[in-house]
């Protein structure tokens, strides 16, 4: 497996598990539940797969990324969760405009020539995404990190683990 196939498999595999916990929620009340009050809860995690997509495909390919000023100013960075659905568009949105920017993600990696993994974004010089390899390998691991609280959050509901 070369090393396209392998960041592809990663950013599938984040998100299939993103994905099957977010199929058990249903309710407005369940889509803004949040353990703390300054926690993250399921609509805020997939506003914010959506914004931080988009970011990751700006930095690959500026052309493709979208104008998502209401996803930011809800779902970006230092945005605050709040429990009331009314303070967001519905969840249908939320994870059609989230699986539409991990699907243009994916089709950016798909035909990035491996050749180009080594160069730098349209970012310019950064020691957090100094090539177009750690955009791709950061995605994986931001998806993982608040996959983490989606569990959580999750668990506290009464929803079984995806695995086990």
């Amino acid at each position: 497996m070369n090393v396209k196939q392998r960041l592809a498999k990663g950013l599938k595999r984040a998100r299939d598990f993103s994905e099957a916990m977010l199929s058990k929620y249903t309710s407005p009340k369940q889509w803004t539940h949040q353990v703390h009050p300054a926690a993250n809860h399921a609509l805020w995690f997939a506003g914010h797969m959506t914004v931080t997509d988009n970011f990751f495909i700006g930095a690959l390919d500026p052309s493709k990324a979208q104008k998502l000023d209401d996803f930011d100013k809800l779902f970006g960075m230092g945005s605050k969760p709040t429990f009331d659905p009314a303070a967001y568009p519905a969840p249908e949105k939320v994870l059609a405009a989230m699986r539409e920017r991990r699907g243009t993600l994916l089709q950016i990696l798909e035909a990035l020539p491996e050749s180009e993994f080594e160069k730098q974004t349209a970012l310019g010089n950064s020691d957090f995404l100094p090539d177009k390899l750690s955009v791709f390998e950061l995605a994986v691991w931001h998806e993982g990190i608040h996959s983490g609280q989606l569990s959580v959050a999750s668990r506290s509901l009464g929803f079984p683990p995806i695995f086990g």
